[in-house]
């Protein structure tokens, strides 16, 4: 499986200084591996909540810490795991289609999610067991 189709973690450029602050950029379909149909955030999640506990059938994602650290454990439907730690404003997590993820958040923690798609409920696998029927 080439290095599209599974999780990895992509260092966008970083301009600027520490005496003038930094700025990051993100570009559909050139640090951004797809075109953004979708951006949203999330914020206050308490640090004992675990969130996610889902795949998507065809969403691709591109996610950011733009504040505080987010811990993402992934599976795959082949059941290879792995873990990313989002510390960084300019480290993202691109996440393919068919990938489970659990998500625990920093106290700060602000979570940018780039999207492939517009926001539909049936791309959702929530159910653990059908998402690992996926790999027969």
């Amino acid at each position: 499986m080439d290095n599209i189709g599974k999780p990895h973690i992509v260092i966008l450029s970083k301009i600027g200084s520490s005496a003038l602050g930094y700025i990051t950029v993100a570009e559909e379909n050139l640090n951004i591996p797809f075109e953004i149909k979708r951006v949203y955030w999330t914020y206050f999640t308490p640090q004992d909540i675990q969130r996610g506990g889902h795949a998507h059938k065809e969403l691709k994602q591109m996610i950011f810490a733009v504040s505080g650290t987010i811990e993402f454990k992934t599976e795959d439907i082949y059941g290879n795991k792995e873990t990313f730690i989002l510390d960084s404003p300019e480290k993202g997590l691109f996440i393919p289609s068919k990938i489970w993820r659990d998500i625990k958040f920093s106290h700060n923690a602000v979570l940018l999610c780039l999207a492939s798609e517009f926001y539909l409920e049936n791309d959702y696998i929530r159910d653990y067991d059908e998402f690992k029927k996926l790999s027969k």
